[in-house]
């Protein structure tokens, strides 16, 4: 059978844990689109130019840049169709429910009745119970802790170690800070952080 073939969008740290997760006897990565026009080769593989994404055809994309926003912007301008990846290492609900160019990697944990958005990261060794909703282009970092019936807003980041209790709803484009304890449901593009979590600004 002739392998899928995948280009990683972004050449960067970020992309080394996705190009680990790819299954190279079901894929061939045939490269690394990235805007740095100096970088020739990364992790031994060619890097090619934005300007011809959409001239390689017959090919899927993942976007491998940890940046929401960018995650966002990039999905509106690619011809190509997008690839989920999901590593054999994470423990995934036979139920749940994840969008296209959505990442989980090793250890990661997604419980029943879950679903997960488009173009989302679901990063090392994190847990999202049942019953959550994580919407596009969420990021929840290593080891964050999503307890069940959660909903996260559009474009939120979940930091590091950062525990969001039972029930609580998370607006849009929010940082939630590293380690915190958000016992409370938090507006949109809000940045909160402590324990319990507490606002420290509220973008406009």
């Amino acid at each position: 059978m002739e392998k899928i073939k995948i280009i990683l969008y972004g050449a960067s740290g970020h992309s080394r844990v996705v190009s680990s997760l790819i299954d190279l006897e079901t894929y061939d990565l045939i490269g690394y689109y990235d805007d740095n026009t100096e970088l020739k080769s990364f992790n031994g593989i060619q890097v090619l130019y934005p300007q011809s994404h959409n001239s390689i055809k017959d090919c899927q994309v993942v976007i491998s840049i940890g940046d929401n926003q960018i995650r966002k912007k990039l999905s509106q301008k690619i011809s190509h169709p997008f690839l989920t990846l999901t590593s054999q290492y994470s423990i995934i609900s036979k139920d749940v429910l994840i969008g296209e160019g959505t990442v989980v990697v090793q250890g990661a944990i997604i419980q029943a009745n879950t679903q997960i958005g488009r173009h989302v990261i679901v990063n090392t060794k994190s847990s999202i119970d049942h019953d959550c909703v994580i919407n596009d282009f969420v990021h929840v970092a290593p080891n964050a802790t999503v307890c069940g019936g959660v909903s996260i807003g559009e474009g939120t980041l979940v930091g590091a170690s950062a525990t969001i209790l039972p029930g609580i709803r998370i607006g849009k484009w929010c940082v939630i800070g590293g380690g915190s304890v958000v016992v409370k449901d938090i507006p949109d593009n809000t940045t909160v952080l402590g324990n319990p979590a507490k606002k420290i600004n509220n973008e406009k």
